[in-house]
């Protein structure tokens, strides 16, 4: 669900299907709650977050919620071990099936490691 006119990662929630919102919101705590200072905004009509450059998002289709990397690859052994739970995964991104639990310490060791690497990346003042 691309929504150009939500404002807001709440109204974005509250805006998609019942089946999804959970999933959602499971994933804006695990994002906020991983990486402090983390700048959350709607971008591209979906909730994206922010922490020295692309961190990660999210999008909620038909049947499932895909998370995205903000523009980074996943890991080989990321992808391996989410595909071996059940999980399809693209280069960048995640399915989360609307009948499956959110891979919580994956996407907390992923939102980890981007965030380490963003700010490893910042220009030094």
């Amino acid at each position: 669900m691309k929504n150009y006119k939500v404002k807001d990662v709440d109204t974005y929630i509250s805006s998609a299907t019942i089946e999804a919102r959970p999933i959602l919101k499971e994933l804006r705590n695990i994002i906020m709650s991983t990486v402090s200072h983390v700048e959350e905004k709607i971008s591209w009509g979906v909730p994206f977050y922010r922490y020295h450059g692309e961190l990660g998002g999210f999008a909620v289709y038909k049947n499932h919620v895909t998370f995205g990397c903000g523009g980074a690859d996943l890991q080989i052994e990321d992808r391996k071990i989410l595909e071996e739970k059940g999980y399809k995964t693209g280069v960048k991104s995640i399915q989360i099936k609307f009948d499956q639990k959110v891979p919580i310490v994956e996407i907390q060791q992923i939102m980890q490691t981007k965030a380490k690497t963003n700010k490893a990346k910042r220009p030094i003042r």
